[in-house]
């Protein structure tokens, strides 16, 4: 779970409503339409209002505090590289098939963690790779981020028929939980709901992490929030890198010439890499071109080998792999041991920009 600083758990009520009147839905296969500065006043907990400018959106008319009257409402923070939130989708998307007809409505708030997920393009894409079907805000200067007092990706505030706050969640897990808050809140307005709880059957990186062998934590490779590198960083500065001969668990290095930003890394020569001494089922990597630039061309090793059957999603069994969009790409899924390893990917070309490992 991502978060930004202790969570306020309590929300004023009438905010979720408030705040919901404005979020327009998003369909990542319809056309762009300018949403101009429109402001979105929400009184926060202590009392002050509150301005809010969603970017663009896709898909009108907004939804409205007529159309949200009565219904029992879902808000779901998230931004599209999270892998915390990604494992999540399955579910929040099962709940808005399964309980729309009852009176449910699921509204995505997108808060980008990255500059790149600000971008509309990449927005839209996501949303339509991902087969994100209920309505998307784009929350790109965290309006609705703040007026909820939110610190987490992914987080979860349910209101009831009346707009109040009745449940959260921050994080992973606690589906159960959720599902049977939903049918509660259903159930007081009168319906009638399937009390069976949906059955879900994640692929790729919706796939819930194996906690139980996880040993590897979240690793930002930029220096405004990087720990664990073996070396000496210069920040903003073209420099080359070596690996160390060997590198402790959870230790990361860069080899070849590239600049360390602050959210991120990128190479300026052919034949750059990065290692990571992780443990862990899975090993994921946010990276891709900058916008505009081309596909960038990797190979990952582990533990000096191709990975075979432990391949991600994202390459084949001889580690190969294309970077053709900024997004969060699953390099490696260990199908037997889980143990100390050392990962490699290697660039023979210049241009690409790392950003993060996660690992599950």
């Amino acid at each position: 779970m991502k978060f930004m600083k202790p969570a306020f758990l309590l929300i004023r009520v009438g905010v979720l409503m408030a705040v919901a009147a404005l979020l327009v839905a998003v369909a990542a296969s319809s056309v762009p339409t300018r949403f101009s500065q429109s402001l979105l006043g929400v009184a926060r907990p202590g009392g002050s209002s509150l301005s809010a400018t969603l970017d663009r959106v896709w898909n009108p008319p907004p939804l409205t505090p007529e159309g949200l009257r009565g219904k029992v409402v879902l808000v779901d923070f998230c931004t599209y590289t999270c892998v915390n939130w990604l494992r999540t989708l399955p579910y929040v998307r099962a709940w808005a098939d399964k309980y729309r007809d009852d009176g449910l409505v699921v509204i995505g708030a997108h808060t980008p963690e990255f500059p790149f997920e600000r971008d509309l393009d990449n927005i839209r894409w996501a949303l339509k790779e991902m087969d994100v079907r209920y309505p998307i805000a784009v929350d790109s200067d965290y309006g609705v981020w703040r007026a909820f007092d939110n610190n987490y990706w992914p987080a979860v505030y349910i209101a009831d028929r009346n707009g109040r706050i009745r449940y959260h969640h921050f994080g992973e897990e606690s589906y159960d939980e959720q599902e049977r808050v939903i049918q509660r809140l259903l159930s007081e307005g009168g319906r009638k709901v399937d009390s069976e709880l949906v059955k879900v059957t994640p692929r790729g990186l919706e796939v819930g992490a194996d906690f139980g062998h996880l040993r590897s934590p979240e690793s930002y490779l930029g220096y405004e929030r990087a720990e664990s590198f073996a070396g000496d960083a210069v920040a903003d500065t073209p420099r080359s890198y070596t690996i160390p001969s060997g590198l402790s668990l959870n230790q990361w290095a860069l080899a070849g010439n590239w600049t360390v930003k602050g959210k991120g890394a990128e190479l300026n020569a052919p034949n750059g890499r990065i290692a990571f001494r992780f443990h862990a089922r899975d090993v994921n990597l946010i990276l891709g071109p900058p916008r505009g630039g081309k596909p960038v061309r990797f190979t990952v090793t582990v533990d000096g080998k191709a990975p075979g059957t432990a391949h991600g999603t994202d390459i084949g069994d001889s580690g190969s792999g294309v970077a053709d969009r900024q997004r969060t790409y699953q390099l490696w899924r260990e199908p037997q041991s889980i143990m100390d390893r050392q990962f490699e990917i290697q660039f023979p070309e210049a241009g690409v920009e790392a950003f993060c490992f996660t690992f599950g």
